[in-house]
């Protein structure tokens, strides 16, 4: 097995890294939380690693043996000079292959494996019958089968990059013919076979080597990692890992915080919780990655475009632009309309605190308190004249578009109260109809096209998600997914 087929499996342990990546320098959230996990599966790990084999194979041949010398000394012939050089592995052959991750660390071992080498042979003694050097040459082609190749890794958490040690490695050749061509081959294959032994261990210690080369070559791939992922111009996700990650006999865990966070560094309150541990697995033990994130993740992005004045509006068009006329609205507040005949209207919308998710058994509601202030536009002038305070209460659905979480809200109920007029008093029941259409045919088909988009879920480039399932339960959606590779992706940045 190529050594970079070792290297390349345990990135499938960082699947959540996507191309958007910022590598920035500190945090505005603590990192000692987390509130989104990973867990891949022994499938998942499974497909990975036989695709990052296949992979790393064809990247890495030919692969290139230092030359072996040798001198025997046979009677009446006297000392006979042979060397092989241009040893080159150009064939690699995995028969059976798995991953096994333990307590204190993750095994990979090749079984089977099989390996075409090509080389070039010479000879050359002189005798005293003969005083003259005779010398030949030619090709020879190896074959080395029962080839076995292991190694251990170890995974820990450092101040939130992972850290990869190599606990053990190793490499071991059963069988290895040897054929020759060219020259006087049929009479000098015996002699060449003599080196039987020393071309298995120059294979052994020639791969072991470039395993151990990879490790640390990946090790200081992971120390890179970015902390944080760009969403937007705003926001960033905090993917710093938290605590240890888990190894059982069959998946790969992490945690990370998984937030999202201001670019900007401003102070952002802290509008969310980390919810109590979950029991909750996919319904389908066969996927290979689950990601749950929990509640905390939604509120921490409200919180946080909230902060950021986000959710401010001003309505000046609708489908019915009569609407935002005084006119229409002379029989509803006879005292705007006598005030303000004819003038035209805009509604300033503010959300007066971040609206709060839950994540409920098979359901998500979302309560939303803003302030909507009906504005008269009259010459040059904005004149404020009532301010109706709203508590909407929505329900959402997400799924999955790529490798993004997005999603909808649907407007279920809503109640109004007068905060404050400077054209009298208003009966809320006139105003509601008017409110409700203006919040379904404006504001939800808004709220929609920006939810329809979503954010990155933690996956690496190359991979998508497939036949995804998405499970939401008391404080936690989890996405239970297989993944597929595009085969046109390069994995230029290793």
């Amino acid at each position: 097995m190529a050594p970079t087929a070792i290297i390349l499996l345990l990135i499938s342990s960082v699947l959540f890294l996507p191309s958007n990546s910022l590598n920035l320098q500190s945090l505005a959230t603590e990192d000692s939380e987390s509130f989104t996990s990973i867990l891949i599966s022994e499938q998942g790990l499974d497909f990975v690693k036989d695709l990052l084999i296949h992979k790393a194979i064809s990247s890495a041949l030919p692969l290139k043996l230092p030359k072996i010398e040798k001198t025997i000394k046979i009677p009446f012939l006297g000392n006979i000079f042979m060397e092989v050089s241009n040893i080159t592995i150009y064939q690699i052959d995995v028969l059976s292959s798995f991953v096994k991750p333990g307590d204190t660390g993750v095994a990979i071992v090749t079984s089977g494996t099989t390996c075409n080498l090509s080389m070039k042979w010479h000879y050359s003694y002189n005798t005293w019958v003969v005083p003259v050097v005779i010398s030949d040459k030619g090709r020879a082609s190896v074959q080395v089968e029962g080839m076995e190749v292991g190694l251990t890794l170890g995974l820990e958490n450092q101040e939130g990059t992972l850290k990869l040690s190599l606990f053990d490695c190793g490499c071991y050749v059963k069988n290895i013919s040897i054929k020759l061509d060219g020259g006087a081959s049929w009479l000098y294959q015996g002699m060449i076979d003599a080196f039987e032994g020393q071309i298995a261990s120059a294979v052994e210690s020639t791969l072991t080597k470039k395993l151990g080369e990879g490790i640390l070559q990946l090790d200081s791939f992971l120390q890179g990692l970015p902390k944080e992922i760009l969403v937007d111009d705003i926001a960033a996700l905090n993917v710093t890992f938290v605590g240890e990650p888990s190894l059982s006999n069959a998946s790969i865990g992490f945690d990370i915080n998984g937030l999202f966070i201001s670019r900007k560094k401003a102070s952002v309150g802290k509008y969310y919780h980390k919810s109590s541990e979950s029991s909750l697995f996919c319904t389908d033990q066969s996927k290979m990655v689950e990601i749950s994130l929990e509640e905390a993740v939604f509120n921490s992005a409200s919180a946080l475009y909230y902060n950021a004045e986000f959710m401010q509006w001003i309505v000046d068009k609708v489908p019915d632009q009569s609407l935002l006329n005084t006119a229409r609205w002379r029989f509803i507040i006879p005292q705007l309309y006598k005030k303000y005949p004819n003038d035209n209207m805009n509604l300033n919308v503010s959300l007066s605190s971040p609206p709060v998710i839950r994540i409920l058994d098979h359901n998500i509601d979302a309560t939303i308190h803003a302030d909507l202030v009906i504005d008269v536009l009259e010459a040059d002038q904005v004149i404020p004249v009532a301010c109706i305070s709203l508590v909407m209460q929505g329900s959402g659905s997400v799924k999955i578009i790529g490798n993004n979480l997005g999603g909808s809200v649907k407007l279920n109920d809503f109640a109004m109260s007068l905060k404050w007029s400077k054209v009298g008093s208003l009966h809320m029941y006139l105003i509601q109809p008017i409110v409700w259409t203006i919040i379904q045919t404006v504001f939800l088909p808004y709220a929609n096209a920006h939810l329809e988009k979503g954010f990155p879920l933690p996956i690496i480039d190359g991979f998508t998600l497939q036949n995804a399932e998405i499970i939401s339960s008391s404080s936690r959606i989890t996405v239970c997914s297989d993944v597929t590779y595009a085969e046109s992706y390069k994995y230029g940045s290793f």
